[in-house]
């Protein structure tokens, strides 16, 4: 009997660290991986062909002295709307100026400053390790709120504004996390009110927006910021369905 007992409370034990990794789990029902870009060329992308291409099997947008960008320029996703969903990226930018990557976002085709002009939720990159300006946190890209929630932040939007709840990851241990002047992966896991930031498998934000505010669905794109000439580069770019969250 005492050995019965105490494999069932092996197996308890061992529920408990399982449903405590649920972050690394695969999700039920998630839909199948989709390639966002095929690593030759941007089918399936809309930009500035003056700043966006394809260079050694990645993407690459840059921005010159010679070649500006008319205010933030974005490559789009085409015929792409996500709602729920799991996206994963690697890349690389410079140290001056930032990137970002955009989801669930709205193309603004109504008098832009460029033609690929985008709003909505981004995930902010950046070529640092140094808080709070390092690649992770959400941006409101054409919006008020600006830096919505910051890296390391379990947080809630309420009526009163943004109230953290938890700590995730630190100055020391980000910095032991990101590669400067290397590739990291992010990935960005999008439930219903809940937005989840993951940089090389360690999640590093957590945000659950309110019903006044949250964005349901809308496009992907990549950033190119406007001002000082820079460079972004994306590979292994891809995305799935996650079950609607109810």
């Amino acid at each position: 009997m005492n050995r019965i007992l105490s494999a069932v409370a092996l197996m308890l034990v061992f529920a408990v660290m399982v449903s405590g990794t649920a972050d690394a789990a695969e999700p039920v029902n998630a839909g199948e991986w989709q390639v966002l870009f095929n690593g030759t060329d941007l089918t399936g992308w809309d930009g500035d062909t003056g700043l966006w291409s394809v260079r050694d099997g990645v993407i690459h947008g840059e921005t010159t002295k010679e070649k500006k960008a008319d205010g933030n320029t974005f490559l789009i996703a085409k015929d792409r709307v996500v709602g729920d969903f799991e996206l994963e990226a690697t890349f690389r930018c410079s140290s001056i100026n930032n990137s970002g990557i955009q989801y669930r976002s709205k193309h603004i085709t109504e008098k832009p400053k460029n033609p690929w002009v985008v709003r909505g939720y981004q995930h902010e990159l950046r070529n640092s390790a140094k808080f709070p300006d390092v690649s992770g946190f959400i941006y409101d890209e054409g919006g008020t709120r600006r830096r919505i929630c910051l890296v390391g932040e379990q947080a809630e939007w309420t009526k009163s504004g943004k109230k953290v709840t938890g700590q995730l990851i630190d100055q020391a241990g980000y910095e032991k996390l990101f590669k400067v002047d290397d590739w990291n992966t992010v990935r960005i896991v999008a439930q219903g009110n809940r937005l989840k930031h993951f940089m090389n498998d360690t999640l590093v934000l957590d945000f659950t927006d309110d019903d006044a505010h949250v964005l349901r669905e809308g496009v992907i794109a990549l950033q190119l910021h406007a001002g000082a000439p820079m460079w972004t580069e994306f590979r292994e770019v891809r995305v799935r369905n996650l079950p609607v969250s109810e």
